[in-house]
């Protein structure tokens, strides 16, 4: 209802408010959506709804929204490079490596917001394993030393933001029912840290 509201009515100022309830009601749902995950997870009941379908093509829907998400927000890059010219098909649940992807480009630009840094999402197969990699390196902050070796666990955070510290933990854990990896790492070059999983190609 907020939603509509927001687009009928014309004075900036009360579409400035409206804007502040949107946000933290899409924050609030994410949150209960999160602890709902949480109790799926350590209850051993988070089911997963496989199927055959094309990752390049899910991850061009997940930074189209993102791409429509910042028109009217502080410019951040976001570079896909696929590094195949075949498309990768994989059989897992759809929505659930969506929701991972989201996870970490939410992580990424949250530390990635002037105009002239980049977040990149790489994807890339592991020859002879069947396996592929897909990579969010943003050139953001880093990861603190004293996170580093605690980042997946429940509400782990960094000093300098405001999450719960669920995202990574929901997403380690859906990767691993997967039967794929998660791990994360700083940039050699300093600048930034990138974010890693792996999952099965279906063959």
């Amino acid at each position: 209802l907020t939603d509509i509201l927001y687009y009928k009515i014309k004075d900036e100022t009360h579409r400035e408010l409206l804007e502040i309830i949107l946000r933290n009601a899409k924050r609030l749902k994410q949150l209960s959506d999160n602890l709902l995950d949480i109790t799926k997870i350590e209850t051993r009941s988070l089911n997963l709804n496989k199927k055959f379908f094309n990752l390049n093509i899910l991850i061009s829907e997940v930074l189209k929204d993102y791409v429509n998400k910042q028109k009217n927000q502080l410019k951040v890059e976001i570079v896909y490079y696929f590094k195949h010219k075949a498309d990768i098909f994989l059989e897992a649940d759809r929505d659930r490596i969506s929701q991972v992807i989201r996870n970490l480009l939410d992580n990424a630009l949250k530390f990635t917001m002037h105009s002239n840094q980049t977040v990149f999402v790489i994807v890339d197969k592991k020859e002879g394993q069947g396996q592929v990699i897909v990579s969010v390196k943003d050139t953001g902050e880093g990861i603190p030393e004293k996170i580093l070796p605690k980042l997946f666990s429940k509400f782990s955070v960094s000093n300098s933001t405001t999450g719960t510290g669920l995202g990574l933990y929901i997403s380690k854990n859906i990767i691993e029912a997967h039967d794929g990896r998660v791990w994360a790492e700083n940039n050699s070059d300093e600048n930034g840290a990138t974010f890693s999983f792996t999952l099965p190609i279906a063959d």
